[in-house]
């Protein structure tokens, strides 16, 4: 017996090295837009190993069209999308099949900004202004609910599509404000090039708060245990990014290197705090609350409940 049992120790190693590995289970997320530092934990999280230690080989893909993702995601043509809360809300109630199964930034880094030091020191200001926007629609709205408490309208200003040249064409002189820049960006671009900005936040301006960047699913996915363990290694690399924010930053560099430049150096330590803690956890009411402010804004006909848009995942009633 003393000579057998190291011989079946052997053979049963022998037999567990021999099995293959198993595979990992392939992801596709296409992101909103191309590479920066809102995709931070995305890019630690497959630095860190936080996929491959959950069986997961993730693949990030960058839109030719920031439109299509959620197209996309609809269309069951990718797994996954980074999108927006507001636009969620739209594109639901137009009928794409979407839910919300976690969260990337868990604030708006949308504003208003101007010259700081130029003439607007107030948005009742505006009046009579010229203000540069990108995306029609959404910005509008929130534009106008920012104006509405100072007795202005849209009516009251002047639109003018400078298509994604938000921060050149207020330091141009082409327009007096910009709705739809980002915070993390447009401020640090503007200060870089020596034309300080200021910001009008829009959750401070009578617009209620919100996910800025949010992962989507396709409504008929919404259980698929990958999503579970994705976002279990979005949370981690999130942890990681608050313990060592320059450890981090360098791992997001060793994958991007071309980002390696002063404004993205500031946009990761602006956005840094505005991560998700907990991807996966949804907040029903703020989510309820901003489908009342849509309502009221005219971009949606009716606040439908919140779990035919948002769920955490793996859950589908969305609690």
């Amino acid at each position: 017996m003393k000579r057998i049992l190291p011989l079946m120790l052997s053979a049963l190693l022998l037999t567990a090295t021999a099995l293959p590995a198993r595979a990992a289970d392939k992801l596709t997320v296409l992101l909103d837009w191309f590479v920066n530092p809102d995709h931070g934990p995305l890019y630690v999280a497959q630095q860190i190993g936080a996929f491959e230690r959950r069986e997961l080989e993730v693949t990030f893909i960058a839109p030719a069209d920031p439109n299509d993702p959620p197209k996309l995601v609809a269309a069951k043509q990718a797994e996954l999308a980074i999108s927006y809360q507001p636009q969620l809300h739209i594109q639901v109630a137009q009928g794409l099949p979407l839910r919300r199964i976690g969260t990337l930034v868990a604030t708006p880094l949308n504003s208003l900004v101007v010259l700081a030091d130029g003439p607007i020191r107030t948005l009742a200001d505006l009046k009579g202004k010229r203000v540069g926007f990108s995306v029609g629609g959404f910005e509008d709205a929130i534009l106008g609910a920012m104006l509405a408490p100072h007795e202005l309208s849209l009516s009251d200003v002047e639109l003018i599509n400078v298509n994604f040249s938000l921060s050149p064409a207020l330091y141009a002189g082409q327009v007096d404000a910009v709705i739809g820049a980002f915070r993390n960006f447009e401020l640090n671009q503007m200060d870089i090039v020596g034309k300080p900005g200021r910001a009008f936040f829009v959750e401070a301006e009578g617009v209620p708060a919100y996910d800025e960047l949010i992962i989507v699913s396709h409504k008929d996915t919404v259980d698929d245990p990958r999503h579970v363990r994705f976002l279990a290694a979005i949370e981690e690399a999130v942890q990681y990014m608050v313990n060592d924010p320059k450890g981090a930053w360098e791992l997001f560099l060793v994958a991007n290197p071309d980002l390696d430049d002063e404004l993205n150096r500031r946009a990761w330590r602006d956005t840094l705090p505005r991560f998700a803690l907990r991807p996966a956890a949804l907040d029903q009411g703020r989510y309820a609350r901003f489908a009342e402010f849509l309502v009221a804004q005219g971009l949606i006909e009716k606040a439908a409940p919140v779990s035919e848009y948002a769920v955490e995942a793996g859950r589908q009633d969305g609690r």
